[in-house]
């Protein structure tokens, strides 16, 4: 339970992160509220989850999902570079959130 309520928080990490890119510096009303809502709503999570899990492996988690997901996003919505190593590099992070669900058994 407390797995899925972590990358759930991820998930909405991913969703604050981009929509940082929308609030123009939070000059644009709704999605700002949209934003700030997301990641209260993530941190909630984040909390909930280390409840029960360590720290370092709920907060490395909960950023590697945040960050492949965000960089996944940018590439499709904003254009941003696919580069080998960019990718290669993303995937070595969700090798690391395997290595850590695995070794938290």
């Amino acid at each position: 339970m407390h797995w899925f309520i972590l990358i759930l928080a991820g998930l909405l990490e991913i969703g604050w992160a981009i929509g940082l890119k929308y609030t123009d510096g939070f000059t644009r009303l709704w999605p700002s509220i949209g934003t700030l809502l997301l990641l209260l709503a993530s941190f909630l999570l984040l909390a909930f989850a280390m409840k029960a899990l360590p720290v370092g492996t709920a907060y490395a988690v909960w950023v590697g999902i945040g960050a492949i997901g965000t960089a996944i996003f940018g590439i499709f919505l904003f254009g941003e570079s696919t580069d080998p190593l960019k990718l290669l590099s993303l995937s070595l992070i969700f090798i690391g959130i395997i290595g850590l669900k695995l070794a938290h058994t």
